[in-house]
């Protein structure tokens, strides 16, 4: 702060006390905020070592994603929001995030735990809260690709801990998490490092606490849409993941598949009708 003039300084005090709001304000917006030029506010910035407002604006979103309580960003998406087209703003935001996450997902990170998935003696999936949808997903086609193949249950601490008891050094655990971070699935994770076993962790940050201690990470940006995140990018990933999976053990699936269809086509499980 002392290094800072007094336009600046005003600057940063207002980030201090305000961080949830000063994240999602323009420079002009801040400017406005705080009473001095939107000039002021990109050399603040630039005084802080960022290229650019924008840039400083995504770090500053970055770190506080995990500190936002639902109510704040409640508060947040309402000012971002304002009265313009939501499902345009949120479709393209969610668009940004895709594009974002194609640009700096690592393939040496993605190939390696594709090969990893596929030498796994089992496959352990755990996801908590908003990210349990994620692992659901990834469990439904895992379990047709794979044989072994167990979805972590999230409902208890106990529960967890129950699920991964058998866990061995030659078992995979797909972890899912994203801001706001649950800590059962960090101690998840610290177990199923302690007893060997190798860990993929699908999160947004390399600094993420199940980042840390795995051994491949695959990086999705998101996003805060009110109070929820939007998960897009992450799902795509899972997709991914998937369809590289089924190309790799194209003719054992093939068979498996015939078979299914028969079962499915015997007890009639799916609707054959020609809808117009």
């Amino acid at each position: 702060m002392p290094e800072l003039s007094k336009g600046q300084r005003a600057i940063g005090q207002f980030i201090l006390n305000s961080y949830d709001r000063a994240a999602y304000l323009t420079a002009a917006k801040l400017g406005k905020e705080v009473g001095v030029s939107e000039s002021t506010v990109v050399r603040f910035a630039n005084a802080l070592g960022y290229e650019s407002y924008p840039a400083l604006q995504e770090s500053l979103r970055d770190h506080i994603r995990t500190m936002l309580t639902s109510r704040q960003r409640l508060s947040v998406a309402g000012e971002r929001l304002g009265d313009g087209d939501i499902l345009e703003q949120v479709m393209n935001s969610d668009m940004k995030r895709l594009r974002a996450t194609l640009e700096t997902i690592s393939r040496e990170d993605f190939n390696r735990a594709v090969d990893m998935l596929l030498q796994a003696r089992r496959i352990y999936i755990i996801g908590m809260r908003s990210s349990a949808s994620l692992a659901t997903f990834a469990h439904f086609y895992f379990r047709l690709i794979f044989e072994e193949t167990q979805l972590v249950q999230t409902t208890s601490g106990s529960e967890i801990f129950e699920s991964l008891l058998r866990i061995k050094p030659e078992d995979v655990v797909l972890a899912i998490s994203f801001p706001r971070y649950s800590k059962r699935i960090i101690n998840a994770v610290e177990y199923a490092k302690s007893r060997g076993a190798s860990v993929i962790a699908l999160t947004d940050s390399s600094d993420s606490p199940i980042a840390l201690p795995a051994d491949c990470r695959l990086l999705a940006k998101s996003e805060m849409a009110s109070f929820v995140d939007t998960l897009v990018a992450p799902l795509s990933i899972i997709n991914a993941l998937i369809v590289a999976i089924a190309q790799k053990k194209r003719d054992e699936l093939g068979e498996l598949f015939d078979r299914l269809e028969a079962i499915w086509d015997r007890y009639d499980v799916y609707d054959k009708r020609i809808h117009s």
